[in-house]
């Protein structure tokens, strides 16, 4: 049972809880397909049913749930198609913002992102090897290299539309046996490339990153219950 929430100074109680409750999706603590209990969740969080049901408003806009009247909010579960399209989404468009990020990214800015790279590689040393999972924001690297892209269209596409949804999809197979240093070693080598501003080499490292993910996805079909997207 978790702990009531604790106000933080600028942050409503709605957004406490959306924060702890997106978190329990992306992590796989509410599994997918699987339905939320207001009541539960109210005790669990400590709070009413209007600030919980403005989170639940809040994460159905994110794509995280699906809310059907009179049956309640479910934890969205995409079918094998819609986690290929994904993909495919994805990696045009990651290849893309990594493509830009090279071109128009600044230099300090990469050499944050570098720094964010070595925390990684600290928590996955911490986390003997068996996990990469990075929290959100300018704690995912992601999410920085399509903020660096410089184009808004692109970065609301990925970081408003499709980021939350993304972080699930990654979350469920980021604790594969041997992926957290490959991952972590495949973000470097395209950092490298955004660093040397070789747009071409960013572009196709950042792509096959992601296919990386897509064959894998395809792999694991039968060993799990659910699709999963990786990092």
């Amino acid at each position: 049972m978790a702990e009531p929430l604790q106000l933080e100074t600028g942050l409503t109680l709605a957004e406490q809880v959306t924060a702890a409750l997106q978190r329990a999706i992306v992590t796989g603590e509410f599994a997918p397909g699987s339905k939320l209990n207001e009541p539960e969740l109210a005790r669990r969080y400590g709070v009413s049913r209007g600030p919980l049901r403005e989170a639940i408003s809040r994460l159905e806009a994110r794509r995280l749930l699906s809310v059907t009247p009179n049956s309640g909010a479910r934890v969205i579960a995409l079918d094998t198609a819609e986690l290929i399209a994904l993909f495919e989404t994805r990696e045009a468009l990651e290849g893309q913002a990594a493509r830009l990020a090279a071109r128009r990214m600044a230099e300090v800015d990469i050499a944050e992102l570098s720094g964010l790279l070595d925390a990684h590689a600290a928590q996955i040393a911490a986390d003997g090897g068996c996990a990469y999972y990075q929290d959100e924001g300018d704690f995912d690297f992601h999410y920085r290299i399509a903020s660096g892209a410089g184009n808004a269209l692109l970065k609301g596409i990925l970081l408003d539309d499709l980021y939350q949804l993304l972080r699930m999809y990654r979350f469920r197979l980021s604790v594969s046996e041997g992926r957290a240093e490959q991952a972590l070693n495949e973000h470097r080598q395209i950092l490298a490339a955004i660093s040397d501003r070789d747009a071409d080499l960013a572009e196709m490292l950042m792509r096959r990153h992601v296919a990386a993910g897509r064959k894998r996805f395809e792999q694991s079909q039968s060993e799990y219950s659910a699709p999963a997207l990786t990092h």
